[in-house]
């Protein structure tokens, strides 16, 4: 079990340092700036390659609402969650904490959102509260969906953190000028630690609508495809984001 909490909290760690790091670092550089094609894509790879790093040793969910939709779907034990959640949070507050160490160097630096989730005046389009809500609901019973079917032991072999980037990077595309994309609590949390006071007050719904989510994907996803016996024990499915 310390194996795989170790496992959970440096993938997060990985996530939200390269995945959050890609935009904060090259953010108001000429010429450096990625914009939310390159974000995207960095969050993408970031998951493809964690997932194959440690996917084997915890199933690499690094990702609460993840191991909330794998509890739902039968594919995860439901005492193991508590502390897998606690090793997602802490991983990614780790890895914001450094992440922030490293800009800090940086003359004239502010920390201002620090790649925080927002809504209302803090969506980087201004969309509401309403329409961040569905998005992120929609967007993580999706993701879900694709890493239940992604892992199912009747899918194709080997091919699972290829599929559950690649849905990181396209919701990443679609959902960054809604909310600048969640999906994932533990990240969230990880970075309103340490941006302005805004970002911790809308903490909720970073939690509630991607687990909520979740929760729908691994209730529907068993009913709709069934479950082998010999399906992924998800302590394990592989994950993500």
């Amino acid at each position: 079990m310390g194996r795989r909490l170790t496992a959970e909290a440096l993938g997060t760690f990985w996530l939200v340092f390269a995945g959050c790091g890609s935009a904060l670092l090259s953010a108001g550089l000429p010429g450096l700036g990625i914009g939310v094609f390159g974000i995207a894509f960095a969050f993408g790879v970031a998951v493809i390659t964690i997932v194959y790093a440690i996917g084997h040793i915890s199933g690499c969910h690094i990702n609460p609402a993840v191991t909330v939709g794998l509890l739902l779907s039968k594919r995860f034990p439901a005492h193991e969650v508590p502390g897998y959640i606690a090793a997602q949070v802490l991983g990614g507050i780790l890895g914001a904490g450094v992440l922030y160490l490293i800009a800090t160097g940086r003359a004239g630096f502010v920390p201002g959102g620090f790649a925080s989730n927002g809504y209302g005046e803090h969506s980087p389009a201004g969309y509401s509260l309403l329409a961040g809500f569905c998005a992120e609901t929609i967007f993580g019973f999706f993701f879900l969906l694709i890493i239940l079917g992604a892992t199912d032991s009747r899918a194709p072999q080997g091919f699972a953190p290829l599929a559950i980037g690649l849905a990181v990077a396209l919701i990443n595309w679609a959902g960054i000028p809604v909310t600048n994309l969640s999906l994932n609590p533990a990240r969230s949390t990880a970075t309103a630690v340490f941006a302005d006071g805004w970002a911790l007050q809308q903490l909720w719904l970073f939690w509630v609508a991607p687990i909520l989510g979740g929760a729908l994907a691994g209730v529907v996803y068993p009913f709709i495809a069934g479950q082998p016996a010999s399906s992924t024990p998800t302590r394990a499915g592989k994950s993500a984001r």
